[in-house]
């Protein structure tokens, strides 16, 4: 009887799979990249990658007079190789909206600038290695980033958001009462842990029962690459959580597979990605409405807080599993929004 693998090991081989099938609509000479990108990167990030480099065939082969006749199987190394940077620039430029699929597809910066860098780092490859004399993306500017103010909740907001998952259920009636009184204490245990450790969403649907350490108070999350870490929860964390396992997660009957899973669907499964951030937008359009609140901007939130009580830097990348601290004080150092409160009344117009 085969083992059976935990979370983490499962979405790894599906990501594995998913990877191959989307290389087999990429021409052949590029799984040589994939392959050198391996140890470095995880299977997400290649997939991506992939998605994205496959745009660019595509968009050769739909804009570019040479290639109209081609099928993707065709592309050689030497088509990159006679590429100009004009042909750079236009594809930059067609990325900003085009058709894919029959539905209308746009870039932002941040979209056109992962797209650009998918590409400069594909031509690097067979530049660096001589099998190609010329890297046309060396000669293009890429996309300029332009820092953007930091969405998060302030801290009413997120005593706010609490009580209302905790008391919204005096509002509701029939099915949507039953749907809120089955799914509360997990709500709230999910949206506790998040704002009280600012782990990603990705490491919340992949904790299991055993990952949660009540004598420690600390909770085993994988991180990006595979790394594990141990994170550390305050009261208010550990009396959500010990509520919603005590409770809910104690009396449910999971499906096969999925006993070991913390946080369950109502449909007995391991709750996903997509789940969490449903329901975090849900309860979250209801108290601030005019913020678009995602899992990552309770991340922010915490991390924000964590600078603000701390003034440390390095433990806020630490704790958030930030690799490069330069990331961390890019988002969060810069933040002083009291001392700019001041400015607001600091200069006189007319005197009183």
């Amino acid at each position: 009887m085969a083992e059976s693998k935990s979370y983490h090991e499962q979405v790894q081989v599906e990501q594995t799979i998913r990877l191959r099938e989307v290389l087999k609509t990429l021409p052949p000479f590029a799984k040589d990249f994939f392959r050198a990108i391996e140890p470095k990167s995880s299977a997400k990030t290649r997939i991506n990658y992939a998605y994205d480099i496959r745009v660019f065939f595509h968009f050769l082969m739909e804009n570019n007079p040479t290639y109209k006749n081609y099928s993707i199987d065709q592309f050689t190394l030497g088509d990159l190789e006679r590429l100009e940077p004009v042909d750079i620039e236009e594809y930059m430029e067609y990325l900003k909206v085009y058709i894919r699929d029959d539905e209308l597809v746009t870039n932002g910066e941040k979209g056109l600038s992962r797209k650009m860098s998918a590409l400069r780092s594909f031509y690097n490859y067979y530049f660096k290695r001589q099998a190609i004399s010329r890297n046309p993306t060396l000669l293009v500017d890429m996309p300029k980033l332009h820092d953007k103010a930091i969405i998060r909740l302030d801290a009413d907001e997120v005593a706010l958001l609490l009580d209302f998952v905790e008391n919204c259920g005096n509002e509701l009636s029939g099915q949507a009462l039953n749907y809120y009184k089955k799914t509360k204490d997990r709500d709230l245990a999910i949206l506790t842990l998040l704002l009280g450790t600012g782990i990603r969403v990705s490491e919340c649907v992949g904790l299991d029962l055993t990952d949660v350490d009540f004598k420690n108070n600390g909770i085993t999350v994988t991180r990006k690459g595979g790394n594990q870490m141990v994170v550390y929860f305050g009261e208010e964390v550990e009396k959500a959580l010990k509520h919603y396992i005590e409770g809910d997660r104690k009396a449910a009957t999971p499906l096969s597979g999925h006993e070991n899973a913390l946080f369950l669907s109502t449909q007995k499964r391991r709750m996903g990605i997509q789940a969490v951030e449903n329901m975090v937008k849900k309860y979250a359009r209801q108290v601030t409405p005019t913020k678009k609140i995602t899992p990552h901007k309770l991340r922010s939130t915490y991390g924000t807080s964590l600078y603000k009580e701390t003034g440390d830097i390095y433990l806020v990348a630490d704790v958030l599993g930030h690799k490069d601290v330069n990331t961390t004080k890019k988002h969060y150092a810069a933040i002083d929004e009291d001392r700019r409160r001041k400015a607001a009344s600091a200069v006189k117009l007319r005197e009183s």
